[in-house]
């Protein structure tokens, strides 16, 4: 099993011209956000009813996924997990806000910025001149967010 170092040392390889590197610190939060939207749209068919008050709308798929996110979050290691579950639940949250205060579908907002972010990203590939790293593992998709993530802990003194 990686550690969380060998992940982001492994993830960095393709991330290292600095417009890539820019265009991720937009695009990878934004995608995160987005996918979390559009799970949050799914129907909730068994998740209905598992929660009452107003924690009931978080009963939903982006709240399941998040929890499979965090096992393997939980794997690298505990200050990575917290950080992730933060942002996630930040992400949750915001969605929350946006579904209940925006005329316009939340699975449409998501939809429009999910794909506006995953052409960035592409943008920021062909310049980097290598492949994102999900064409190697998928698991890498999980790895962006805690990357951009070990930045801020390397400056705050935080291991990771």
């Amino acid at each position: 099993m990686k550690t969380s170092q060998e992940w982001f040392d492994e993830y960095g390889e393709s991330h290292q011209n600095p417009t890539n590197k820019a265009i991720h610190w937009v695009c990878v939060p934004v995608i995160l956000f987005s996918t979390l939207g559009l799970f949050w749209s799914i129907p909730q068919g068994p998740l209905a009813g598992m929660l009452e008050g107003p924690m009931a709308a978080y009963a939903n798929w982006a709240t399941v996924l998040i929890v499979v996110a965090l096992v393997f979050y939980g794997t690298l290691r505990w200050t990575i997990f917290l950080g992730m579950a933060l942002t996630a639940g930040l992400c949750l949250w915001g969605n929350h806000q946006l579904a209940m205060s925006c005329e316009t579908p939340l699975w449409l907002i998501s939809f429009v910025l999910f794909f506006v972010a995953w052409v960035g990203q592409f943008i920021g590939h062909k310049i980097e001149g290598k492949k994102p790293s999900f064409f190697q593992d998928i698991q890498f998709l999980l790895v962006g967010p805690a990357w951009l993530l070990h930045f801020i802990y390397k400056k705050s003194g935080i291991p990771y």
